[in-house]
């Protein structure tokens, strides 16, 4: 019987036939700003439908502002993004302030809310990069601190002009998050898979190059996903958790994408046929 990789929780017949379903779906409309829980998730080969389309540019280095380098963009998860029925995007700010994203001032007044000047763009430029702050030393140093940030080039694995990190979306299950014992709104997934009690926790590790169905949705995942500081930052109203990086740390580090053994939680998935997700559809692994 097979072991998932990192976390030795065992794969018997029986949890591999055990029913899986989506237990919530999430997109994020303005990178690393939280996002909206929906019922239903449209999923091109791009990504998720509204996921991840704008993200701000900061003025001076052109860059891709994203609190991955928390020392400068973490104020960002204190902001809330979300679509209204005609597809325009809204954003409640920290103080309850509640704009548009094409209104007129929108990039003075978030330039202001950052210390940083920035633009909100919709589309990725080729090549667009965002720095990526080692996240074990910003643990260790202070999220002020400055620490190794190598650049990190968007949607290498994502065909469009998304701001998505890497991939198409993003899987997490229950069984991860329990053991982790942290929400899943910190590892900002689009599908949220709820497993048995008994699920182990971190199989998403061994599911590459598998198939999952879903609604009418196929998707092949490409890797564990590595983790970044911010699962430990404030999202809104939740506080610090660094125990969302350490405790992978610890249990979880494995090769991830040729970048060596980092701490891992979800899977990156690729999209093989397009549609619709809903709540409750039962998921199957091939």
């Amino acid at each position: 019987m097979p072991w998932s990789t990192g976390y030795r929780g065992l794969v018997t017949a029986a949890h591999a036939t055990s029913p899986m379903h989506v237990g919530s779906l999430h997109r994020y409309p303005v990178k690393s700003m939280l996002g909206e829980d929906v019922t239903t998730l449209t999923v091109a080969f791009a990504g998720a439908d509204g996921d991840r389309r704008l993200a701000f540019i900061d003025q001076e280095t052109g860059r891709v502002a994203s609190a991955k380098q928390a020392r400068l963009w973490r104020n960002l998860l204190k902001c809330t993004a979300g679509t209204d029925d005609a597809g325009r995007v809204h954003v409640r700010l920290p103080d309850g302030t509640r704009m548009a994203t094409d209104d007129d001032d929108f990039d003075d007044v978030l330039s202001g809310l950052l210390s940083r000047p920035v633009r909100l763009s919709e589309h990725r430029s080729p090549g667009a990069t965002l720095e990526r702050a080692d996240p074990e030393q910003v643990l260790r140093d202070g999220l002020d601190a400055e620490v190794d940030a190598p650049l990190l080039e968007l949607a290498e694995g994502t065909p469009g002009d998304s701001f998505v990190d890497l991939a198409p979306l993003h899987v997490i299950t229950t069984a991860t998050l329990r053991r982790i014992g942290t929400e899943a709104a910190r590892y900002r997934p689009n599908i949220v898979i709820e497993t048995p009690q008994d699920y182990p926790a971190y199989d998403e590790n061994g599911w590459t190059g598998r198939t999952l169905s879903v609604g009418s949705v196929r998707l092949r995942a490409m890797g564990p996903t590595p983790r970044c500081v911010i699962p430990t930052l404030e999202h809104g109203d939740l506080g610090r958790a660094t125990h969302a990086l350490r405790t992978p740390a610890v249990e979880n580090r494995v090769e991830s994408f040729g970048l060596g053994e980092l701490p891992c939680a979800g899977a990156y998935f690729e999209v093989l046929m397009e549609g619709d997700v809903h709540v409750g559809d039962e998921v199957t692994l091939d």
